[in-house]
């Protein structure tokens, strides 16, 4: 199951939204429905954001265009995610952007078989492992980053169990992740975003791996709540690590200088269609936090799995 295609000269998206009671796809025929599409989270995840955005670019060129337009309104769609950024300087540089933008998607298929192969290896028989909001097949063309690494530990035959937290406020954990172990049969329990604190302390969870939306020499960006686990992993000292594609590495700043984004409060003041807070609520809804490297384990890459805290080389020069 593919979360993005190339199909009729359109751009083809499961409607993240509708799951997990309905499989439904959206049809992207020009740039501004991609841009619509990744700003309604319809896609959602660095790596499926960055594609989607490829195909987004290759949209507008064979409509013919202003593509330096076109490209600034794109990396204005989710200014987090750096797969974003990343995905349109490099099909700006092709000649052909539908050829990159397919190209692309091949390759993020191909990395994430090796992300989950490296991961695989620090999961050991009879591991419970936590992940928080989603960075499986759905954040990505196909296979999935930190579900990834479960997919590939479970198809080794180890026994494993996945814990999912439901990642409020728009609850990925829960509707996304769960979904997709359940269809790849891995063994699966949700639990609240409160609880994982609580699992750790009494010995319930053994390892946690998160996906990234943006990784920098001195820390990661990811789904608001991250760092809470993080914390509440370094003090039970479990093993935190990240999954996440050398796309997803910003080489230029500090992760402390990510433009966080703050999405709609409605997110926050509805739960399942009800308000579940007093009329006239102020919120405050950031979308990601930031964890420092002091408290991540490792990041797992296509190439590896890379200590952010004892690198052997410059950062830049590394990756």
């Amino acid at each position: 199951m593919r979360t993005l295609e190339w199909e009729d000269n359109k751009l083809k998206l499961i409607d993240q939204t509708k799951l997990p009671d309905e499989l439904t796809y959206v049809y992207c025929s020009n740039y501004k429905q991609v841009i619509t599409a990744i700003k309604d989270m319809i896609v959602r995840g660095a790596p499926a954001i960055g594609v989607s955005a490829a195909f987004g670019m290759a949209l507008a060129q064979l409509a013919g265009e202003d593509m330096e337009k076109v490209a600034v309104e794109m990396k204005n769609a989710r200014p987090t995610a750096v797969n974003l950024m990343w995905a349109v300087d490099r099909v700006m540089k092709a000649e052909n952007m539908l050829d990159e933008a397919l190209e692309m998607a091949r390759e993020d298929i191909n990395t994430n078989l090796a992300i989950g192969e490296y991961g695989a290896e620090l999961i050991d028989d009879g591991d419970t492992v936590l992940t928080h909001c989603n960075a499986g097949a759905l954040a990505c063309v196909d296979y999935g980053t930190a579900l990834g690494v479960f997919r590939s530990a479970f198809n080794q035959g180890k026994n494993i169990q996945v814990i999912c937290d439901e990642t409020r406020p728009r609850g990925q954990g829960a509707s996304l992740s769960v979904w997709e172990m359940q269809q790849e049969g891995i063994p699966v329990k949700l639990i609240p975003d409160v609880a994982s604190g609580y699992l750790m302390s009494i010995g319930k969870i053994d390892k946690v791996v998160i996906g990234a939306d943006r990784v920098a020499h001195d820390g990661i960006a990811n789904k608001i709540g991250s760092f809470m686990v993080a914390l509440a992993a370094k003090r039970f000292d479990i093993p935190f690590y990240v999954a996440a594609p050398i796309s997803t590495f910003d080489k230029e700043i500090s992760i402390f200088d990510t433009e966080i984004e703050e999405r709609d409060p409605n997110e926050v003041i509805y739960y399942g269609g009800a308000r579940i807070c007093p009329e006239g609520t102020e919120v405050i809804n950031p979308a990601f936090d930031i964890v420092p490297k002091d408290l991540i384990t490792g990041v797992i890459t296509e190439k590896g799995v890379f200590d952010l805290n004892n690198l052997e080389k410059d950062f830049k020069e590394l990756f």
